[in-house]
């Protein structure tokens, strides 16, 4: 019970912890999958599309949220994710799987990789795309 109670706060969820799965909002649902899996602990998350349905506001939030818990907890995060803002938000020691490159590809090479780049951002790949897309990388 201690340790459920520790993770609704670290989530965010204490205040809504009587209330059932389906009537929280959908991403306070997300957050509360996450909580779920640390109540077990699982000392290497398998997150599967976390950000999946987030706006980018929910998404930057998740982002913060899953760095504090890695760092905190010195755990490993594994995370199957196509929000380019959480998945490039991560420490450049993480490694990413793309299908456009079909072999793992170091982070770095990732946010350069044309191929990435045309998957996620279309064919016409513009300054203000590739300037945004980066920023968000940090």
């Amino acid at each position: 019970m201690e340790r459920a109670k520790y993770w609704l706060e670290k989530v965010g969820l204490t205040a809504l912890a009587d209330w059932t799965v389906g009537a929280l909002p959908y991403g306070a649902q997300r957050r509360l999958e996450i909580a779920a899996r640390h109540v077990h602990r699982s000392d290497h998350p398998l997150l599967d599309e976390p950000a999946a349905g987030l706006n980018p506001t929910e998404s930057g939030e998740l982002n913060l949220l899953l760095l504090s818990i890695r760092a905190e907890h010195k755990i490993g995060i594994l995370l199957i994710e196509h929000d380019m803002s959480v998945v490039m938000g991560f420490p450049t020691t993480s490694s990413c799987w793309t299908t456009a490159a079909r072999s793992p590809m170091a982070h770095h090479a990732v946010r350069n990789d044309p191929m990435v780049i045309r998957a996620y951002l279309g064919e016409e790949e513009t300054d203000t795309l590739r300037r945004r897309w980066r920023a968000t990388s940090v």
